[in-house]
């Protein structure tokens, strides 16, 4: 088993937790959204350098700063590369400050900013993208449309370079969900079943009523977790 103790050593691990929404530079506070949120970057932390090793990999699917520019977000991402382990990252839906990924591997060299690629992960190849609504969610515009048929074609590239490379194990990690509140297929769980993805990992959505209408468990050979901050209690997830 892996070990899960911040004290060094042992066999690496792979773990995951969204929706950081950190705001040191602002001061957004996140409990106006409920008690899960009160003093969340404290616990995150303290949960984070109870388990985490310098050795392990952390993967975190967006929503990770509040401000709107790069230089607003250096406290948090400083913050974020502090903690120990090695992090791969994706945009979410709020990470406006998410502009030049050449500024951000430049600014942060220890962190992986996933973006039309793939990274490793001890024989694993790690895919992603940031996904948007899929069709028949509530609401969903023909706009949203187009932003959907986008995300589809980066999820597809990433996954295209990682199989074009031989990675026979596959991870895929998605800001969003990757079916609407249905559960219904949509082309990002029809890519992830034809390139025979082992598990997807996504955040975003937020309270019970939402946690429900988020896909979890095996489906069609292809395992699903939602990793956001608040339905983890702040408490990363163990992924391998």
């Amino acid at each position: 088993m892996p070990v899960t103790t911040g004290s060094g050593g042992g066999e690496l691990t792979l773990y995951a937790i969204g929706d950081l929404h950190l705001s040191f530079a602002q001061e957004k506070p996140m409990d106006i959204f409920g008690d899960l949120w009160e003093n969340h970057a404290e616990r995150v932390k303290e949960f984070w350098l109870s388990k985490i090793n310098d050795q392990d990999t952390v993967l975190v699917p967006g929503d990770i700063s509040w401000a709107l520019r790069l230089e607003d977000a250096h406290p948090d991402l400083e913050w974020l590369n502090a903690l120990p382990g090695r992090k791969i990252l994706v945009k979410g839906n709020h990470d406006y400050w998410w502009q030049s990924k050449s500024k951000l591997n430049q600014a942060y060299p220890d962190m992986i900013f996933l973006q039309n690629t793939y990274d490793k992960y001890e024989g694993y190849a790690i895919c992603g993208t940031r996904g948007w609504l899929c069709p028949n969610s509530a609401n969903f515009t023909e706009h949203d449309h187009k932003i959907y048929k986008r995300e589809v074609l980066r999820l597809e590239n990433s996954l295209e370079q990682a199989a074009k490379d031989k990675w026979k194990k596959i991870i895929v990690m998605m800001h969003y969900p990757p079916t609407n509140e249905k559960h219904e297929a949509s082309d990002f769980t029809q890519l992830t079943e034809a390139y025979q993805v082992e598990k997807v990992i996504y955040a975003h959505l937020h309270g019970e009523k939402y946690y429900r209408a988020g896909l979890q468990g095996v489906r069609n050979g292809v395992e699903y977790h939602l990793v956001s901050c608040d339905y983890l209690r702040c408490n990363p997830l163990i992924i391998l």
